[in-house]
């Protein structure tokens, strides 16, 4: 076997596990943002009833306990490959979101759940990029290689 066959089957396991690698990760990622948005705009309904006097408070503290804890849990699995600085500004969100249940301040609520949602989709977005941006970089790594050659 060649040095140039073996350095073109290691490239192109390279490619493969780094595009498996992003397809798993980028499908965790959209299903968490999924599920914890879909939680937080049930709350959301539960904040936005007719008048303050309607919220259930109570129901409004059980949904958030439920959805912190789903949210801890992919946390974790987030942290391996997402910047930590985006999970915690959602982190950062849904305390502010907790103590404005906790006081029943319903403005402000939704204020800070419209501010996770947010940030939850930036992340989704910032992470189906990189695909992108590995291809680019592979496209003009390939470009330079040709110019080297002539």
């Amino acid at each position: 076997m060649s040095v140039l066959y073996k350095e073109i089957i290691f490239s192109i396991v390279i490619v493969v596990v780094v595009v498996v690698g992003n397809v798993v990760t980028q499908n965790y990622t959209h299903k968490s943002v999924k599920n914890t948005t879909t939680e937080l705009e049930e709350l959301k309904q539960e904040l936005l009833s007719e008048s303050n006097e309607d919220i259930d408070w109570d129901n409004a503290k059980e949904k958030f306990s439920v959805l912190q804890t789903e949210w801890r849990n992919s946390f974790e699995k987030l942290a391996y490959y997402i910047e930590h600085d985006e999970l915690e500004k959602v982190d950062t969100n849904l305390i502010g979101l907790k103590s404005y249940i906790d006081t029943q301040e319903e403005a402000d609520a939704v204020s800070e759940l419209e501010k996770s949602v947010f940030v939850l989709k930036h992340i989704e977005d910032k992470t189906r990029m990189n695909l992108k941006i590995f291809f680019n970089i592979l496209e003009s790594s390939e470009n330079f290689y040709r110019i080297g050659q002539k």
